[in-house]
């Protein structure tokens, strides 16, 4: 029976391909039978509740076999169904190209862009390790599960991964095993044309991890205990799966077999080979029965574990209380949480380190960290530093792995840990294919950003963020935020917390703001708002952040000059974006002049105002006090710019 429902696996994924005319059938050949076993004998997962607290979470990295996993699903009893099977890669369907999150009932984190699975599956981890320390008791344990993370040689070259690695080692992430699917070829040829793993086992367990081996992928039994043997393991595990890329079909071991369907003599002669006899889209109900049934023990830990809280809600009341938020991913900021907090001219950046003070004591599940910025960015958790030792610290020393760190708080993220990151802006680009898979994801990651502008002074251009800006707020569904001072901060943090479908950023300040006026929450939600109002106005500054206070000190000079104009912050692009015409037109007319004011690049302003004064070139090494106004930023440059609209 194994061998048989191993072989429609592989070719219920082919039919998917080939019906689809698009696919990468050689990773699902070679290591079908290893997806087969994980699932059939250890993958802690049920269609009965998908979405589980405390299932296993298994990440397709190599998200590219994704007919493989949507076959496994299909044969499982997910919502997926033979026709959904059948528009594998078609438009609408349930079964796209790469696995999506949120799309595909079972799937547990958009995967795809090498390198982001094994990261998000060491968010993954250490978010386990936080709440079990945490929450179980010696008579009750609510989360015990393991990060199942398959990969391939690809996601191993990428530079993210490397990052990951490392850290996962360093924190002995032991119920993270991940499968590496090495079959040595990669769409370019033999992976040794790029180099590889020659030494795979002395690299892995100088990163710290227990390093194991498949040999034989298609023997079942060896797979089994290998994978027995890694769930045993008090370190992270790699198993090298040393699998055959195009296994049994006339392009097994080649190149040719990565990224295009086999085509239907090469499938007629891969059946043979198998001895497979079905039509397409065709599964026996015996096969079925065997992958449904593997599942049923996992219906009766779902049933003990529902008993569990039930128990656990009468025994430890208040624990439960703060596990039930974790559940519900309720980490809203209560605007009376903060209404002792003092609002005082500072930097935003030292703002932001209050608040995750208040937040922390709040919600003790939530944790923080920067990468080896601490001392800059303030982002810090509480309770000493996250390590093997100490489950319970929470903050997390990323170092200097802004790539890694993107995407373990995206695992974190996703296993109900909120949290924050924290980076200079200017080093965002390191981190924004992590930001866009949050977004594309829709989860809630925090990603907070300090030294936000030129204000970086001494640096020099290499720190100071100038497109940054722009390529965010270009990003779909992600909130970018620029606070102008330490209440928009708070707000902007609220905000942020408040929204369970859209990842946020928040650029903050390296130099101190001055405090400004109070603004009602619900008009701040609207993303741009009046800082200051004028019947007689001939025109509308607009700024965001530090630059706020600089078009009010503007709009002073001119009305000596006996000219008034509005001033008008935008807070965020994204959220004023959504608002009805009437809205912006009453905050910025187009029948009068109006300029953007901003320390960055003008792309993508200009539709906001008739006129943007930017950066459009890089930044200047010197002290903050000299280098803002060699590039125009003084309130007379801006006074006198705005004239000539008149």
């Amino acid at each position: 029976m194994n061998t048989k429902s191993v072989t429609t696996l592989r070719m219920l994924a082919m039919d998917e391909i080939n019906n689809a005319n698009s696919g990468h059938p050689g990773v699902v050949l070679g290591f079908a039978p290893i997806a087969y076993t994980l699932w059939h004998e250890h993958l802690k997962i049920t269609p009965k509740n998908p979405e589980w607290f405390n299932r296993d979470r298994f990440i397709l990295a190599s998200g590219h076999a994704s007919s493989m996993l949507y076959a496994l699903l299909h044969l499982t009893g997910y919502n997926l169904t033979m026709d959904d099977l059948k528009n594998f890669r078609k438009l609408g369907s349930l079964t796209p190209g790469h696995p999506e999150y949120r799309h595909t009932e079972g799937v547990d984190a958009t995967s795809g862009p090498l390198g982001q699975g094994i990261a998000m599956g060491a968010g993954f981890a250490i978010a386990e390790t936080i709440l079990s320390k945490r929450f179980n008791k010696d008579d009750i344990k609510l989360v015990d599960h393991y990060t199942f993370v398959e990969c391939g040689d690809g996601d191993l070259q990428e530079g993210v991964t490397l990052e990951a690695l490392e850290l996962i080692g360093h924190l002995k992430l032991n119920k993270l095993i991940i499968l590496w699917d090495s079959n040595k070829i990669q769409l370019d040829g033999p992976v040794t044309k790029a180099g590889g793993f020659n030494q795979a086992k002395k690299y892995f367990e100088s990163l710290g991890f227990k390093y194991l081996e498949i040999n034989d992928p298609e023997n079942l039994d060896e797979v089994n205990k290998t994978i027995k043997k890694a769930k045993k393991s008090d370190l992270p595990v790699m198993i090298e799966c040393h699998t055959t890329i195009g296994y049994a079909s006339p392009l097994a071991g080649s190149s040719k077999s990565h990224g295009a369907p086999l085509g239907s003599e090469n499938t007629l002669k891969l059946k043979e080979a198998l001895g497979y006899t079905n039509s397409e889209f065709t599964v026996d109900n015996d096969v079925y029965e065997d992958y449904k049934n593997a599942l049923a023990k996992n219906n009766r830990a779902l049933n003990k574990w529902n008993r569990d809280l039930k128990l656990y809600k009468k025994e430890y009341p208040e624990d439960f209380k703060v596990f039930k938020k974790v559940l519900d991913n309720d980490y809203e900021l209560d605007k009376d949480l903060f209404k002792d907090f003092e609002f005082t001219t500072e930097a935003t950046r030292k703002t932001i380190g209050r608040i995750i003070n208040v937040i922390s004591k709040e919600y003790p599940t939530f944790v923080a960290g920067s990468a080896d910025l601490t001392a800059s960015t303030n982002v810090k958790g509480a309770d000493g530093d996250y390590s093997s030792d100490n489950r319970l610290g929470r903050n997390i020393n990323y170092g200097v792995r802004e790539h890694a760190m993107g995407a373990i708080a995206n695992g974190l993220t996703l296993n109900n840990v909120r949290n924050m990151t924290g980076a200079f802006f200017v080093f965002s680009d390191y981190m924004k294919p992590s930001i866009r898979m949050a977004a594309l994801m829709g989860i809630p990651s925090v990603f907070i950003f300090t030294h936000d502008s030129v204000a970086v002074g001494e640096d020099g251009p290499t720190h100071e963020p100038i497109e940054q800006l722009a390529g965010l707020r270009a990003i779909p569904n992600l909130n970018v935020y620029r606070p102008s001072d330490s209440r928009t901060t708070l707000q902007a943090v609220r905000c942020a917390f408040s929204t369970l479908n859209t990842p946020s950023v928040i650029a903050l300040t390296r130099q101190n703001l001055p405090l400004l006026d109070e603004v009602k929450d619900s008009d701040f939600m609207k993303g741009a708002f009046l800082r200051y109002d004028s019947l007689n106005a001939k025109g509308t500054l607009v700024a965001s952040g530090s630059e706020v206070s600089l078009a009010l000190d503007a709009k002073d000079l001119l009305k000596e000059e006996g000219i008034d104009v509005r001033v008008v912050e935008i807070v965020s692009t994204s959220l004023f974006d959504k608002q009805p015409k009437e809205y912006k037109e009453s905050l910025i007319p187009t029948n009068t002049p109006s300029m953007f004011i901003e320390m960055a690049s003008s792309f993508g302003l200009k539709g906001y105002t008739s006129d943007v004064y930017g950066i459009d070139r890089f930044g200047l090494s010197g002290n903050v006090k000299d280098v803002i106004p060699a590039l125009g930023f003084t309130k007379e440059r801006i006074r006198d710019a705005f004239k000539k609209l008149l």
